[in-house]
């Protein structure tokens, strides 16, 4: 992310709220009607209805009346579910990865906590249409990856359809994104090519420092915080505000973290620093589900469709990883991390009901499970008045690769299923034959 991009959170917000109000106006009313509503906050509703005005669900059951010139879409025989969650993406940031000019996931330096993802988003991304054809209607865009460094800014919740960023913007942001550091010997140098050894204790020196210095931060944001109440005369550090609303209890951060030892490390960094946090990716988490549990943190898996890391680990492990952390109480989601493998995210929970996930909290972690853990579960995951209008149609369940998506409504309105792919598929179907 370009440093040019950074706005201020009361801009962000300005403009957002301006944009919503102008989209919503022109929102129309819309009904699906005769379908099956998985609502997820309650028993599915045979024959049901969903009346939406102004980007909100306003009615939903069986005996809703649908006022006269109002568009129906016909769901009879049909399934209508909330719309699935990329909990954690990089759709909109990245086209080509191998092609860097085409690549906006990150900026120079090792911590900048200020930055905003949505101020990066191509909302012309090929990757967003196929992935909302899917049944994706939205995402938590995150900025990091490779030389993301160690806080590479916050994750914003976007909309998968629209022209413009202000169009598609839900929340600027739902929290920090924090790479923890790790103790690692042998590194690679992607501009070289080669890899260079070092010693545990260099590396465990580097680690330290790591660590002490992500303290100071959090350190310096109190310090900043303070002053300000004081009302001391000190120069705007837009960093330091940043971190101040993880101090607040504002914002989570948002950990990325896969080992046993890194997560307990961060684990132990949150409780030291009094900050709420999000594992993400955790593909250790299974040997630390009791403290999750007990200390009540979420965590935002990645693929399960994924090769077991450890050499004595069974095949199954990362099938088998959302079943072992909901048995033990751990809140999960689903997440793809990527861009363009966010449309496999139904299947990858439903590989995970095989082996322990039941079926239900697997639809709940694509759908409600991350919206509650990054704090807008008031607003998105389950179909209810009130609630932003994000649904699907589909002809059975969306976990399963032979459903079809047939009607996609984003925001309350009708969003096109028109994609690459599918463009693609029509060109060579319609081929001249020999």
């Amino acid at each position: 992310m370009k440093a040019a991009r950074i706005l201020t959170g009361s801009l962000v917000a300005a403009l957002i709220s301006g944009v919503s109000l102008a989209a919503q106006t022109r929102a129309p009313t819309l009904a699906i009607r005769g379908g099956t509503v998985h609502t997820l906050a309650g028993a599915p509703i045979e024959s049901g209805t969903v009346l939406i005005e102004n980007g909100l669900i306003a009615a939903m059951g069986r005996n809703v009346s649908v006022p006269a010139g109002v568009q129906v879409i016909d769901a009879t025989g049909l399934h209508v579910y909330p719309g699935l969650f990329d909990a954690m993406s990089q759709l909109g940031l990245t086209e080509v990865g191998a092609v860097d000019v085409t690549n906006d996931m990150t900026e120079l330096g090792d911590y900048n906590p200020q930055l905003l993802a949505m101020t990066a988003v191509h909302p012309a991304s090929e990757h967003i249409p196929v992935a909302r054809a899917n049944g994706i209607t939205h995402t938590v865009s995150m900025p990091g990856g490779r030389g993301g460094g160690v806080i590479s800014g916050q994750g914003s919740l976007i909309h998968l359809d629209g022209w413009t960023v202000e169009e598609m913007v839900i929340e600027p942001s739902v929290g920090v994104v924090l790479n923890w550091p790790t103790i690692q010997t042998r590194r690679f140098n992607f501009a070289t090519g080669s890899a260079t050894e070092s010693s545990y204790s260099d590396a465990k020196k580097a680690y330290d420092e790591k660590i002490k210095e992500l303290d100071e931060w959090l350190e310096g944001a109190l310090h900043y915080e303070a002053a300000l109440a004081a009302g001391t005369d000190v120069e705007r550090d837009l960093k330091l505000e940043a971190l101040a609303k993880v101090l607040d209890g504002e914002l989570p951060f948002l950990v990325s973290a896969n080992s046993e030892r890194d997560i307990n490390a961060a684990l132990d960094f949150a409780r030291r620093n009094s900050v709420r946090v999000v594992l993400l990716s955790g593909s250790q988490a299974w040997k630390v589900a009791d403290r999750l549990a007990a200390e009540k943190v979420p965590v935002i898996l990645g693929p399960t469709q994924s090769l077991p890391e450890g050499e004595d680990w069974g095949y199954d492990q990362m099938y088998a990883l959302p079943g072992q952390l909901h048995a033990a109480g751990v809140k999960i989601g689903f997440a793809t991390f990527g861009a363009s493998a966010s449309r496999n995210l139904p299947y990858e929970a439903g590989s995970a009901v095989s082996f322990g996930l039941p079926r239900e909290e697997a639809l709940k972690a694509v759908t409600i499970n991350p919206a509650e853990i990054l704090g807008v579960g008031d607003r998105l995951g389950t179909i209810e008045t009130g609630k932003i209008a994000n649904l699907i149609v589909t002809d059975g369940d969306p976990l399963e690769i032979k459903t079809q998506i047939l009607q996609l409504v984003i925001n309350g309105m009708i969003a096109d299923k028109m994609n690459k792919h599918l463009q693609l598929y029509e060109r060579y179907q319609a081929r001249p034959r020999p």
